[in-house]
């Protein structure tokens, strides 16, 4: 998945100006109930992320009265992440890491302009949708050596059974002899056969848990 296919365009962007100030700034944050904006210059070159915890430090660390600090500090002043923003082609697990310590992250083409953003909230609504965390199932985990045509065998068992797979995630990539795998699928009378299918076949069963 891209990067493109699941941000919010610029369209439907919240956005400040670089040259507004942090009154008008925590005005828009209030208004739209949310923790941070991109802040684009006037031609929507980008210009940083501007958070509601990045303005608080800032004024603390000003040592101004906090009338004066707003009125006269502009967003382009304290706007972090100027040069941390992803492209709209980049594959979209990328950006798992960069949003643990922000609200979103910016999307910006070569020319420097804003495309749009991606949320925090938006890249864990996609990672419980990877992981079926949505739907009702069976999750599976299990171990498989780490051989050629694994996980076509895998999908050969599920068929033979009738099993509709809502997610499948494998991890250890850095293992050269074993690998987890954790599937989720729709519960069903013939489950039982189906995991001593599994174990027949080589794959060590390590938990079932239906959620």
């Amino acid at each position: 998945m891209f990067v493109k296919s699941i941000m919010i365009p610029k369209i439907k962007t919240y956005v400040v100006q670089s040259t507004d100030n942090l009154k008008d700034v925590l005005h828009k944050l209030d208004q739209y109930q949310i923790d941070g904006m991109p802040v684009v210059t006037g031609n929507n070159k980008y210009a940083g992320i501007i958070t509601l915890n990045r303005i608080y430090k800032a004024f603390f660390e000003s040592g101004t009265e906090k009338k004066e600090f707003l009125s006269s500090t502009v967003a382009g002043d304290i706007a972090d992440y100027k040069d941390d923003f992803i492209n709209e082609e980049e594959i979209f697990e990328k950006i798992l890491l960069s949003v643990q310590d922000r609200p979103l992250i910016a999307v910006v083409d070569e020319s420097g302009d804003l495309k749009g953003v991606i949320t925090r909230y938006d890249t864990l609504e996609q990672f419980q949708s990877a992981f079926g965390m949505k739907r009702k199932g069976v999750r599976i985990s299990f171990s498989s050596s780490e051989a050629e045509g694994r996980i076509a065998r895998l999908a050969e068992i599920a068929k033979q059974f009738h099993e509709n797979i809502i997610s499948l995630a494998t991890f250890d990539e850095t293992d050269k002899f074993i690998r987890r795998i954790v599937m989720k699928v729709e519960k069903q009378q013939n489950i039982d056969k189906f995991i001593r299918k599994l174990e027949a076949s080589g794959f060590r069963v390590l938990d079932i848990k239906e959620d």
